[in-house]
């Protein structure tokens, strides 16, 4: 079989299981767990074979006319370079581990059946998008995520939260895609086609009219879609999903496919100076916002999310220096470890019945409860800290280089005003991301308090996908030197200089942390045995009759804790005990009075809410006042007057032949006298 073939068949396969899956899901639902298993895992295994073929060597391509269209034809065309080959294994492979690991997860889901197919269809539209040669058919597969995102992310639908994120994610995702379309005519407009092969060759040969307008349209598109700053909101709130959702979003399909489009086309974006200096400023600001933003947040999920957040301007800031193969080494790399971490924070949840970093570090022995989920986490953890020799180093320090390489002037046509942004800025945040991966890992599995609840061991189908992906969260880094031909062929090695430097950064980030910790801890200590004792003393001494004030005192501290705690969609267990008492949390310690405005994302949703939310319910409140008391009055008005009428009329009508002949003739004596009224008027004039 040729491999024009089996790439065709790589997005194919899971389109066609999501119908399949769509039509069975009532009536065979045995059938429901196949369809979503096995078309998913044929894609990834023949995503890889097409890897091997392509091996990093000459771009596979070919094309078919879709239809006619006129002077720009849209064409039905694969085009597999390096990148693609990469992206299209790790998409395919984290789907798998997303299905497989979904069958226990939402086992007794009445609505996992839609919920697998659409999962499917999301991981074929994001093949479609890595595979695809025209930009048309790209931008259907780029649509198709973000149907699918909406009802993923609504798939709690019962709750409000679900309900608010799931529209959030669309219509945030939908403001960066009108511009997005508008830069996709403009671009084939000047190339004269929609082949990302001929859209290159015409940027080599300088034929773009408007090349900085073209690349900030197509900019504001992949901010949208890969959640980077202003167009980023969207993403922590996306939480209220499935862990499972969040897993393949963070990790392998969505944020990915925006700077997949820029590695794509990436001489277009260079072909402008300015654009370039945006998208470092652009990475910067996201980077260290996200870091600072993560460390505030108590749900285990939302300092994930921001995390991605941070990783993806990581990516951004690489492409904005012109190396795209650093921004898709550490895109794969990343896929890897954080699809790691969210399904080992769902294994958490399960355990913990809560998502709660707060009420989780109340108590004792988690990591006894889950190994699995302990030893993995602290493997994708010590990745996402790009601690040696874990995969997260190696592609991280390639973006370091990358910046280093052009803030020291050795890039011909980028800016080294960008590169010393990036730089800067990539070490301030690995500093970050080492603090706020050490107090997960602290707050989750280093707890003192009640005892963890058992709930038995957690299915094989969660914890074998994560020792699944914990493979690569460990070993990718070190295959980057024998697969660099994916990547242009370019050197990721590290380094000595941002060696010391990242690697110092998130050192003093994670010592800082735990120092914090356990003086958190020890004061968490003295204010529970303070409480404690005075309770007691207060019983003692003034007997039942007072101790029961504070014994209801101690209840309603524990119920305004757990009210601080963001409201959780996922509970899969009751929890046996309520832990009490304050939570040993270094972040609040690590960021001082920055810590309040952090935790709600430096209050950027409430000035999105005054400068747009609010003036478009009031224009929706100014058109519906017009529609109901103007428009309607009018429509209204002409219904009663012909009413009137026919009313007038309806009493006319008696029956009474005599009654119609004394009436018409007194209109025609009334004919007849205003005729001679009007004659003798006219004669006398």
């Amino acid at each position: 079989m040729s491999t024009t073939t089996l790439a065709v068949l790589v997005p194919l396969l899971p389109f066609l299981g999501a119908v399949a899956g769509l039509l069975l899901g009532r009536t065979a639902p045995g059938f429901v767990r196949p369809l979503a298993i096995l078309p998913t895992l044929g894609a990834a295994v023949l995503a890889v074979l097409v890897a091997v073929r392509q091996g990093g060597g000459e771009t596979i391509s070919a094309a078919t006319e879709l239809t006619p269209t006129g002077s720009v034809p849209i064409d039905l065309s694969l085009y597999i370079d390096g990148f693609a080959a990469l992206v299209a294994v790790l998409v395919g492979v984290v789907a798998t581990c997303v299905q497989l690991y979904s069958t226990a997860y939402l086992r007794e889901d009445p609505r996992y059946p839609s919920y697998a197919a659409l999962v499917s269809l999301f991981t074929s539209a994001m093949l479609l998008v890595v595979y695809s040669g025209d930009l048309m058919v790209l931008l259907v597969g780029w649509e198709v995520m973000g149907i699918c995102s909406y009802f993923l992310v609504g798939h709690y639908w019962e709750t409000e939260a679900a309900r608010s994120a799931s529209l959030k994610a669309f219509l945030v995702t939908k403001l960066g895609d009108v511009p997005f379309l508008i830069g996709l005519f403009a671009l084939a407009a000047d190339a004269g086609s929609f082949e990302i092969p001929k859209i290159l060759g015409t940027v080599a040969a300088g034929g773009l009219d408007h090349p900085t307008l073209i690349a900030l349209l197509l900019l504001a598109g992949v901010a949208g879609k890969s959640a980077q700053f202003p167009l980023h909101t969207w993403l922590p709130d996306a939480m209220a999903g499935p862990t499972p959702v969040s897993a393949l979003i963070h990790a392998a399909t969505m944020v990915a496919a925006g700077v997949y489009f820029i590695a794509r086309l990436l001489p277009v974006f260079a072909a402008s100076g300015a654009t370039l200096v945006v998208m470092a400023v652009m990475a910067a600001v996201t980077m260290v916002g996200s870091g600072l933003a993560a460390i505030a947040q108590d749900d285990i999920k939302r300092v994930l999310a921001y995390s991605t957040i941070g990783q993806l301007g990581y990516m951004v800031g690489a492409l904005a220096v012109g190396d795209r193969g650093a921004a898709v080494f550490h895109l794969v790399s990343h896929g890897a470890f954080k699809a790691l971490l969210f399904l080992g924070a769902g294994v958490i949840i399960h355990a913990a019945g809560t998502n709660s970093l707060g009420v989780m570090s109340r108590m004792d022995g988690l990591a006894k409860r889950i190994p699995d989920a302990f030893w993995t986490m602290t493997i994708a953890l010590l990745a996402l800290a790009a601690v040696p020799p874990f995969a997260g180093f190696f592609s991280k320090e390639a973006v370091l280089v990358a910046a280093e390489h052009t803030a020291t002037g050795h890039s011909e046509f980028v800016p080294s005003a960008a590169g010393w942004l990036v730089l800067v800025a990539g070490l301030l945040t690995a500093l970050l991301t080492a603090a706020y991966a050490t107090r997960l890992w602290l707050m989750a599995f280093r707890g003192r308090g009640v005892a963890a609840p058992d709930h038995g061991k957690e299915p094989l189908a969660m914890t074998g996908v994560l020792w699944l992906l914990a493979i690569p969260s460990i070993g990718f880094g070190l295959a980057a030197g024998p697969i660099s031909d994916w990547f242009d062929g370019g050197e990721l090695t590290p380094t000595l200089v941002t060696s010391v430097l990242g690697t110092g950064a998130a050192a003093i980030g994670a010592m800082l942390t735990y120092a914090l910790w356990q003086r958190a801890s020890a004061k968490a200590v003295l204010a529970t045995a303070a409480s404690t004792g005075a309770g007691t003393g207060a019983g003692a001494a003034a007997g039942t009759e007072t101790a029961v004030p504070a014994a209801v005192a101690v209840a309603v501290a524990a119920a305004e804790s757990a009210a601080e705690a963001p409201e959780v969609a996922e509970v899969t267990h009751d929890h046996p005990a309520v832990p009490t008492g304050p939570a040993a949390d270094p972040g609040k310690a690590f960021l001082g009075p920055l810590h309040r405005h952090a935790a709600v994302g430096f209050h950027l949703d409430a000035v999105y809410d005054r400068l747009f939310v609010r003036p478009v319910r009031a224009a929706a409140s100014l058109v519906r006042f017009l529609d109901r008391e103007v428009v309607d009055t009018y429509v209204r008005g002409a219904g009663t007057g012909t009413q009137l009428l026919g009313s007038l009329v309806r009493r006319a009508q008696t029956g009474n032949v005599q009654s119609y002949l004394s009436a018409l003739l007194a209109g025609a004596v009334v004919l007849a006298i205003a005729t001679a009224v009007l004659a003798n008027v006219n004669v006398g004039s």
